[in-house]
């Protein structure tokens, strides 16, 4: 089965983070993507070992100099066969190489043409560094979350970046290509990371404007201020989680710690004494080790789960029989998602090192002699 993207052509300009994702996740439901990468450029993650790198995985490779005429040519009869491009630079950018929007469109009126910033196009922040961190600080994501009286903990990078940054991209991508394929034209698309967390935010955002939302941190019920959302450790030193909101969930769950006969762990939702059944729950909880109450709580409605740690999330049963990793090219990563029950998804590749600049040429059209001319003149490699 092929994925609902196939036919599609993104053309993505290489970077790191939210973009990357972007892309793989077109590629990962069928588009072909392009990944245009500087000669001699960085090619993967921290390492640069792009043969590891789980965002490039699925992708064709062509290095370009983007100061260069020639290669600016061949960029341009790329984007001229594309239905979208990304890129991630700072705004201006793409501008001054010749290659931003205005430019494109004229090129190819269908194109829809992503730009993924942390601060935005516009905005007094717009042309300023930043990273995750700064974006959703910005936004009031990251002063929610931590626990009472503590910083603010970043989420690692997964709010701004990937989020509120790449998945907002992703959707914005298909929604315009989905519009052009409806006989629309081409559009730009303006994803920035601020904007993108503060819709995450919306659901709370929500609660505060109704009055059922303190802010601040660690107070409520979903930051870790009730007892009953929490992560608890236990007598071997790992952890687990609870989310037994709903009050017959929660009476599960008092059921199988053994406090379902105390009173003092009524009524669920009073906060004032949400610290006390922490305390109260917590004891009962370190008593047993993690696989205890693994053999306790699971398969029971107590909104249970153990905490896994990087290495043994793959191996667990449920994600093992729903194939959530999956192994190729001897790297370990997750699978495609969301699943199709009529469509398939892209068996993941991952990078050897190779680019297929001969290959992209010939299927722009391009003849053996042209070819190696474009190649003689350096501007793609």
């Amino acid at each position: 089965m092929t994925g609902p993207l196939k036919g599609l052509r993104i053309i993505e300009f290489a970077g790191l983070g939210p973009g990357p994702f972007a892309c793989m996740m077109l590629a990962d439901h069928g588009a072909e993507v392009i990944r245009i990468e500087r000669p001699g450029g960085t090619r993967g993650g921290p390492d640069s070992d792009a043969a590891s790198d789980i965002l490039l995985r699925s992708r064709k490779r062509i290095a370009v100099d983007l100061k260069s005429e020639s290669g600016v040519s061949v960029l341009r009869d790329l984007i001229a066969t594309a239905d979208g491009l990304v890129e991630g630079f700072r705004p201006g950018v793409m501008e001054r190489l010749g290659l931003g929007p205005d430019e494109m469109l004229c090129v190819n009126p269908k194109l829809v043409y992503g730009r993924m910033t942390g601060w935005g196009q516009t905005g007094p922040y717009a042309p300023m560094a930043g990273h995750d961190i700064n974006y959703i600080a910005l936004s009031g994501a990251l002063h929610a979350f931590g626990r009472k009286g503590e910083k603010p903990t970043p989420p690692i990078n997964m709010v701004g970046d990937f989020g509120g940054g790449a998945m907002m991209l992703a959707f914005g991508m298909v929604s315009a290509l989905l519009n052009v394929q409806r006989g629309g034209e081409g559009t730009v698309i303006d994803a920035a990371m601020t904007d993108g967390s503060a819709l995450l935010m919306a659901m709370i955002y929500s609660f505060q404007g109704q009055g059922w939302w303190r802010d601040e941190r660690g107070v409520n019920m979903l930051d870790t201020g009730a007892h009953f959302y929490d992560v608890y450790e236990t007598k071997d030193k790992k952890f687990v989680s609870i989310g037994a909101i709903e009050p017959q969930f929660y009476a599960q769950l008092l059921a199988l710690a053994e406090l379902r006969d105390d009173t003092e762990m009524y009524p669920q939702n009073d906060p004032e004494k949400w610290d006390m059944m922490r305390e109260k729950l917590a004891n009962v909880i370190i008593t047993k080790t993690r696989s205890e109450w693994d053999a306790l709580m699971v398969g029971k409605d107590a909104c249970y789960a153990p905490v896994l740690s990087l290495t043994e999330a793959p191996e667990h049963p449920h994600n093992q029989a729903r194939n959530t990793f999956i192994r190729y090219d001897g790297v370990v990563q997750p699978a495609p998602a969301p699943r199709y029950s009529t469509l398939g998804t892209t068996v993941p590749t991952m990078s050897d090192g190779r680019t297929h600049t001969a290959e992209i040429l010939a299927d722009l059209g391009y003849g053996e002699g042209k070819i190696k001319r474009t190649l003689t003149e350096g501007g793609v490699s």
